[in-house]
């Protein structure tokens, strides 16, 4: 009986990823069927890891939720707001609730700005 080795392996170099088939009795079915798989497995690895790395960033900005993770405290009784990320507290809590928010929206603008710009110079 004659038969033929119509196996065919694939290796993507970049990623490392091997993919083999011999179930065709034709080499180029076996290597159209191979670059389907390879590129369905090159999809999968490409969606994971950008899942990966969008679970990363929800979870690097979701606190647990504990007290010292707080932001901003309204004390009622003594007319203060205190911002606990820039340690900016202001004695006029009913016109901060009212809206004039400047005294502590300027310095939260020029923090995330020293941040932002220590975070590109740290690349």
């Amino acid at each position: 009986m004659n038969t033929t080795d119509s196996a065919v392996q694939i290796i993507h170099k970049p990623t490392g990823l091997t993919v083999r088939i011999a179930d065709q009795r034709s080499q180029q079915k076996n290597k159209a069927q191979a670059m389907t798989v390879l590129r369905s497995r090159l999809l999968e690895r490409r969606i994971a890891e950008e899942n990966a790395k969008y679970a990363a960033q929800r979870k690097a900005q979701v606190g647990t939720g504990e007290r010292n993770e707080r932001i901003r405290t309204y004390n009622f009784p003594q007319n203060r707001v205190t911002d606990h990320r820039i340690e900016v507290t202001l004695y006029n809590l009913p016109a901060f609730i009212e809206g004039d928010m400047d005294d502590i929206i300027d310095p939260l603008m020029n923090q995330d700005l020293d941040d932002r710009l220590a975070a590109m110079n740290a690349k």
